[in-house]
């Protein structure tokens, strides 16, 4: 499974109703996290997901940060979140 899927899987339990997962790694060659170009390092999500709705922007990111912290400790670099509840 790569990292794309992993991080649907992961972010499934929040049962969104729209998830978009960008990986944009290839953006980042040479940069922390991904020096050779070959890491899976570098993501941007789009979610709308109704369980974070009563959360603050700051929450609702520490909420997403949590879910997908095995990922940050196993190379996952930088993720870009766009919320809409």
């Amino acid at each position: 499974m790569n990292r794309k899927e992993t991080i649907q899987m992961k972010l499934s339990v929040l049962n969104p109703h729209f998830l978009e997962i960008i990986d944009e790694s290839s953006l980042h060659v040479g940069h922390a996290g991904n020096p050779n170009g070959n890491a899976e390092s570098h993501f941007s999500i789009k979610i709308a997901v109704k369980k974070l709705n009563n959360l603050s922007l700051i929450e609702q990111h520490r909420v997403i940060n949590n879910l997908l912290k095995e990922e940050f400790d196993n190379g996952l670099h930088a993720l870009s979140i766009n919320i809409n509840t």
